[in-house]
């Protein structure tokens, strides 16, 4: 709402005070201030890679800027300049996903990693007195040891002698160039690379409550920069992990199967914790500048910053039998212990502000509930209560307090965008802890589980938490109606249950009629290397010979302002995938890319469910469902705010502090997946599907939640991308491709084996 202040306050006055007031690092507050975040526009674009441009990365300096890109080329650029100083043909045989400069170098060691599962590093003083056009070098060393794609690389501030490497194969590698310069390639009979520090070959969990079993393909990885012992890794199932690389077994070779190690903390948002879905997975994670604080980017998801318990007792944490309580059926219990309060890290408040600051947060609540009687600007409303919830939580009375996440979880159940109902309940929860015999507390957690119930069968608890609120005020007709709704929902229910009782149960469809959706061929795919004792689900139970059809829809026009449903093309793609015995038994007898049997992994010892880390802010509006490289970035030193490219061609800026959202720019043509701020100054890179770089800077004359200020799209088309983009999250994860985006795929080969999700393809 571009009524409501920022907290970064007044971008004069922090000049004015920065020659008398030393405490405070003012370099690091003006580098991200709100106030130049909201001039942001497009300056330059860097031209000369010819296919997606899939990673950005800025050296220590900010004096360099190095990419990759499908062309299978790196390119080195001049900031101060903003030109191509070198372009290398790495050698790669297939998409370059990541590149760093190594630290301590000069800047003369670069690394990359790509498709083709290999490791490159290149040095470029060998590239000195050449043109641009004589940029084909030998690597210094080539590390072949990963059996599938390398997502992610890695370095450490001050250590110019590792790098490290996150697989689809379930592999961390450390490569320490002081070892040597090169390696076999994975699966060869003499291959002994003893650099796996972390096998999670059957690491990947279902949910909080399940035994590791399945592979984790890697699809990130981060070092802390002030504490670097700290190691964070994402892939393909919900949760991020937590590692200490001091309390981790020493490195082993690929050939020796380790159970999975315990790591310090899982970090997954609660209400994602249980479902299990085979399209949600991380594809990025890192950790704030000062190391305290996590992000994670899921795909067909939003974006979620986490606290870091490492010290033990700063975050939310949660055990796989707390999410059933937060739909407890005994209202009046206290269902879950949460933090009162993330205010008291944002520094002590005055007295003679506290009056004000209520005012405050009163009008915004009015604001709030004016939008949800109206019926109308949810999203406005939602950002109303996150502004007196997060920005002003220790100033504000219990009352007020309680009145607000009553309104917010309305607010929720109303806008139901993806997840929208699961914040509801947290909410709920939250406002029957300051007050638990709250009629609306009630009221609305009934609701939420009416709604979570289509899904999951919560209706009896609905009924209980409906009761509860008719008990207490047995005249309030919303609360009358809302019982006999669910009254007559549960007799229903039972009604059919009774006639398919006395009818027989209908016949099971045939196996070989059964359609499978894209997500669980890739997931069934990534994760063939899992063992496959035990009983089987229903996803897995299936003949060798497997149809796919594939039911897309796409938008067809460039026309941002129109609504996605109404101009879409449908079509069906059929696609046959054999599985062959043999290949069964090949996968299984190669080391490398096998696994090791659950029985043995277990010990026919019980699992022990560990606790996770839960989220703390929740950024919504863009939409990461097309490619598995979305980035989510603290923006500056100071880590304030919060950046991530989406699937509708443009990048978002949210406040960290409130999940406010301050900017959208548009960045790409189809897809923006990389945004990269600059180390010191305010200056954004950003790539995607298009061929260039594109270069931000604080340039627009009026400051705008749009790009190019006045110049810009209206600001009310903001709610516009943002409603289409969930309308994207809330379909499958196969459905939505754009078709710019369709005309640039390429489609590994299609036998069983070596089936990939989709890749985009040089132009």
């Amino acid at each position: 709402m571009e009524t409501m202040n920022l907290h970064d306050g007044n971008i004069t006055h922090l000049l004015e005070s920065r020659g008398i007031d030393f405490r405070y690092d003012f370099n690091q507050k003006l580098q991200m201030h709100s106030s130049l975040i909201r001039r942001l526009s497009h300056e330059r674009e860097l031209e000369g890679h010819d296919g997606c441009v899939n990673d950005v990365s800025w050296n220590s300096r900010g004096s360099l800027l190095i990419s990759g890109s499908d062309d299978g080329h790196i390119n080195i650029w001049s900031y101060a300049g903003h030109r191509l100083l070198h372009s290398i043909e790495s050698g790669h045989s297939n998409n370059i996903f990541c590149t760093r400069f190594v630290p301590e170098t000069s800047d003369e060691l670069v690394v990359s990693g790509a498709g083709d599962s290999e490791v490159r590093l290149f040095n470029l003083s060998r590239l000195s007195g050449r043109g641009l056009e004589e940029n084909a070098i030998a690597p210094s060393a080539l590390f072949q040891c990963h059996s599938k794609r390398v997502k992610k690389l890695a370095v450490e501030v001050g250590n110019p002698n590792m790098v490290w490497s996150a697989s689809e194969d379930g592999t961390l590698r450390q490569h320490d160039f002081r070892e040597g310069a090169s390696c076999p390639p994975a699966g060869a009979s003499h291959q002994e690379c003893r650099n796996v520090l972390l096998d999670l070959r059957c690491g990947a969990k279902r949910s909080l409550a399940d035994a590791p079993k399945q592979l984790l393909a890697l699809k990130s990885c981060d070092i802390s920069l002030t504490r670097p012992h700290l190691f964070l890794v994402g892939g393909s199932d919900a949760f991020a992990r937590l590692y200490d690389r001091r309390m981790l077994p020493p490195l082993t070779s690929c050939s020796k199967r380790m159970k999975s190690p315990p790591c310090v903390n899982y970090l997954c948002p609660m209400h994602l914790s249980e479902r299990g879905r085979a399209s949600l997975h991380l594809t990025h994670v890192t950790f704030s500048p000062n190391g305290e604080e996590v992000l994670l980017s899921y795909s067909n998801e939003h974006v979620y910053l986490m606290d870091v318990d490492y010290a033990g007792g700063s975050a939310i944490q949660y055990t796989s039998g707390d999410v059933s309580k937060l739909m407890n059926p005994s209202p009046f219990l206290n269902v879950m212990q949460v933090q009162s309060s993330n205010g008291s890290q944002n520094g002590p408040h005055t007295k003679t502000n506290v009056t004000s600051t209520i005012n405050k947060c009163r009008e915004l609540l009015k604001i709030a509930e004016k939008s949800l009687t109206e019926g109308t600007n949810y999203f406005y409303g939602i950002e109303a209560c996150n502004e007196v919830l997060n920005g002003h939580v220790c100033e504000i009375e219990l009352t007020l307090r309680h009145d607000c996440l009553c309104t917010r979880a309305a607010l929720y159940l109303k806008r139901k965008w993806k997840n929208d109902v699961h914040m509801a309940i947290r909410d709920c929860n939250e406002a029957l802890r300051i007050i638990t015999t709250s009629v609306r507390a009630l009221l609305f957690m009934s609701e939420a589980l009416v709604q979570v119930g289509m899904r999951l069968g919560k209706h009896e608890e609905a009924l209980d938490f409906a009761t509860a609120a008719q008990c207490l005020d047995p005249y309030y007709f919303e609360v009358t109606e809302k019982v006999e709704n669910i009254k007559r929902h549960l007799a229903e229910v039972e009604a059919e249950r009774g006639n398919k009782g006395n009818n027989g149960a209908h016949k099971s469809e045939p196996r070989g009629a059964r359609v499978l959706s894209l997500s669980d061929i890739f997931y069934r795919e990534m994760n063939s290397d899992a063992p496959q004792e035990g009983p089987r689900s229903e996803r897995e139970d299936s003949d060798y010979d497997e149809e796919l059809e594939l039911d897309f829809e796409t938008s067809i026009s460039g026309d941002e302002g129109q609504d996605v449903e109404s101009n879409t093309l449908h079509g069906s793609l059929n696609l046959r995938i054999r599985r062959g015995e043999s290949n069964r038994e090949s996968r299984g007898a190669n080391g490398s890319s096998g696994s090791p049997t659950s029985s043995s992994l277990n010990d026919r010892v019980p699992y022990q469910p560990e606790a996770a880390i839960d989220m703390r802010q929740r950024f919504v509006g863009h939409c990461n469902i097309g490619t598995d490289i979305k980035q989510a970035s603290f923006l500056g030193l100071g880590g304030k705010y919060v950046a991530s490219g989406s699937d509708c061609g443009r990048w978002f800026i949210w406040e960290k502090r409130t999940g406010r959202l301050i900017k959208m720019l548009a960045g790409d043509e189809t897809v923006v997946n990389c945004v990269q701020c600059h180390p010191f100054d305010c200056v954004v890179a950003t790539s995607g599907i298009d061929n260039t770089i594109k270069i931000w800077t604080p340039t627009a004359s009026v400051p705008s939640i749009v790009a190019g200020g006045a110049a810009g799209p209206e600001t009310a088309d903001v709610l516009d991308v943002i409603e289409s983009n969930q309308r994207r999250l809330c379909r499958n994860r196969e459905t939505i491709l754009p078709i710019g985006l369709l005309e640039r795929i390429q489609m590994q080969e299609l036998t069983e084996g070596s089936l990939h999700p989709f890749e985009c393809a040089q132009s």
